[in-house]
């Protein structure tokens, strides 16, 4: 056979490069549509964060049996700005006037620190229990609050009320409060206590603390509104809005 007889090789077309590179395509658009979810949801999750909802972790059994210890809870921001706050409101408040003064805190590393304030600004954890409060709104500015009548009852404005919907007292005490007290609430502040009442260091015991005792409205990060974690646990939280109807001034 002489050469120019010779055929040429025949040109072997690869039918991988293509499927490599739609595979590759496939991969980057999947990539690109993940990134801009995560982005999205983080940042809804940031605003609901910062207008409607935020999340806490309880650290004490002040507030037993209504929340234990561990429990996590959802709170409604909107409460005390476009939302009023109510008697018998469990509402969550910084510790601006020391009340957890003493208290050992836990020191995080850089990386614990980062991973926190991360889970905190998407939603995804609870804030720090070293910084914040929870308890129950009793007197509103301007109330008068007492205990204990004759009943060992608290009274608002006059009028007894009948905590035992919600009260953790031992067996056979009949007062709501060993401490006694009678203040008067003053503008711009709300008077709280602990269901556990003989286990919370409320506003019985602050007197000497910045507010004596009362706890600013500006303080007040929202009301809790449900339990949220463990899913055993998961309830609504009740204000009983009828054990204070008669409470007003």
């Amino acid at each position: 056979m002489t050469d120019s007889e010779e055929t040429a090789p025949p040109i072997e077309l690869s039918e991988q490069q293509p499927s490599e590179k739609k595979t590759r395509r496939r991969w980057v658009i999947w990539l690109r549509d993940l990134a801009v979810v995560l982005l999205i949801a983080i940042l809804v999750s940031a605003v609901t964060k910062t207008f409607f909802l935020r999340s806490f972790y309880i650290p004490s059994s002040s507030m037993e049996a209504t929340l234990q210890v561990e429990d996590r809870v959802l709170v409604n921001v909107l409460v005390p700005g476009a939302v009023p706050l109510n008697h018998g409101d469990v509402v969550v408040f910084d510790d601006r006037a020391g009340w957890l003064a003493g208290y050992p805190k836990k020191d995080k590393d850089w990386w614990s620190s980062t991973v926190s304030w991360f889970q905190e600004f998407i939603g995804f954890s609870g804030d720090d229990a070293n910084e914040y409060l929870i308890k129950r709104v009793i007197g509103l500015p301007g109330d008068h609050v007492s205990c204990c009548n004759v009943s060992g009852e608290i009274e608002i404005n006059g009028q007894p009320i009948d905590e035992s919907e919600y009260l953790q007292i031992p067996s056979g005490q009949r007062e709501a409060s060993l401490i006694p007290f009678d203040r008067v609430v003053p503008e711009g502040y709300i008077f709280v206590l602990g269901d556990n009442r003989n286990d919370s260091a409320d506003s019985r015991y602050h007197e000497a603390n910045p507010g004596e005792g009362f706890v600013s409205i500006d303080a007040v990060v929202g009301r809790a509104f449900v339990v949220s974690w463990p899913m055993k646990r998961w309830k609504w939280l009740d204000n009983y809005e009828h054990v204070y109807a008669n409470t007003e001034r």
